[in-house]
Formats: structure tokens, C-alpha cells, sequence
């Protein structure tokens, strides 16, 4: 064989030799390094999804109005409505046609005060009112009507609302509704929670229920 491509023949496989040597170290040193990265960005997921916040609504605690007999607010979201004495300027006592108010606090937008449109009033939030005599008035929810309401007055000398809740009686302060699912008209009612006073002894009371 002529020296010349002898010598060319040991270049070319030389050269071979080196680029297989150098692709196998690139592969071998790449290994461990795809791993730890991989680790670590499992890790960085993982961490971040610990330290995510959960979203929690908090319900504010409104105003105490002076004509305020109760608020209402459900997990939906935080506008509450608010069930306010409706009083007649002339007698000084409720109108009797419609004692009690209801309107929102749209928490939830702008804070703002709003009146409930038509099917909120008829078919869920509404009350039904009626007069029992002797400055006393019976009050119910449209959309719930089995736990009666009495609005009259109490020992204080101010109306209040009174609910009895497992044979307790209550002047009542709020009610809190947990929803989960459902729909406008038929929505998923896990709990209903009332919060009140013993109008005899002035304890708090909270009773909780499955409508």
C-alpha cells in the first residue's frame, strides 16, 4: 500500500475514532444532568403547588343599620342581602302592608346597595308578609316557607325577628346558606345556618340544618 493513503487512512479513522469517543461523553455527561434537571423542576412544581393560596371567599360582616333585623349570605359569592324593618313615617310603627325591606350589598362588585329584580323578589329571596294583629307580623321566605319568622316587638322595646330552630328560640342576627351545585331555581343546599341571640338570657345561639 502506498504511504500517502496509509497515512490517510489512519487520518480518516482517527478522526472517526475521536467524534464516536467524543458523541459517547457527550451522551454519558448528559445523563445526570437531564436527571437533576428534571428533579429539580418536579421539585419547583411541587413546591409551588404547596405554596399556591387557596381562593377563600371572606364574607364581610355589614352594617349594623338601625333598621336591620337580619343579613343573609351564601357561598355563591359575597353580595348579601339585607332584611331591614320598613317603617311608616306617619305611625311610627311597620308599614303594614310591608314591614320589612330586602335589598343587596353588592360586596362582590362595588359595595353598592341594589333592589332585588323581579324573580329574586317572587320565587327566591322575597318574603311573604302578612299582619297577625296586636303589632306582630308573620314572615316567611317565598322560596322557603316551612320555618315561620315573627317580627314583633321584644323586651328591649325594638322589633327584632324571632325564629324557633330545633325548639330554640332565637332573635334572629343572620343566616348563612352553603351551596354546592345545583341551579338558580334548584340549587344543591348542603346547610342552612342560623345565628341569634336567647332573647331571655342573651346567649348567643347558632343552629345549623338540611332543609
Amino acid at each position: 500500500m502506498p504511504r500517502r493513503r496509509c497515512q490517510k487512512l489512519i487520518m480518516n479513522n482517527t478522526s472517526a475514532l475521536r467524534f464516536t469517543l467524543i458523541l459517547l461523553a457527550c451522551i454519558i455527561f448528559a445523563l445526570p444532568v437531564k436527571a437533576t434537571l428534571s428533579r429539580d423542576l418536579y421539585l419547583s412544581i411541587e413546591d409551588s403547588a404547596r405554596r399556591r393560596p387557596v381562593d377563600v371567599l371572606v364574607f364581610p360582616v355589614p352594617p349594623a343599620y338601625a333598621n336591620t333585623m337580619f343579613y343573609l349570605q351564601r357561598t355563591t359569592n359575597t353580595a348579601t342581602l339585607m332584611y331591614e324593618l320598613n317603617m311608616d313615617k306617619d305611625t311610627g310603627k311597620p308599614d303594614t302592608d310591608e314591614p320589612m325591606h330586602v335589598y343587596w350589598i353588592r360586596y362582590n362588585e362595588k359595595g353598592q346597595k341594589e333592589e332585588l329584580n323581579y324573580i329574586q323578589r317572587k320565587f327566591a329571596y322575597g318574603l311573604s308578609q302578612k299582619s297577625l294583629g296586636n303589632d306582630k307580623y308573620d314572615i316567611r321566605f317565598v322560596s322557603y316557607k316551612k320555618i315561620p319568622l315573627t317580627l314583633m316587638k321584644a323586651a328591649d322595646g325594638k322589633y327584632h325577628i324571632f325564629a324557633t330552630v330545633s325548639q330554640k328560640l332565637m332573635a334572629l342576627r343572620s343566616i348563612f346558606i352553603k351551596i354546592e351545585g345545583g341551579s338558580f331555581w334548584l340549587p344543591n343546599i348542603v346547610y342552612v345556618e342560623m345565628k341569634g341571640t336567647d332573647p331571655a338570657t342573651g346567649k348567643e345561639i347558632t343552629e345549623r340544618f338540611k332543609p
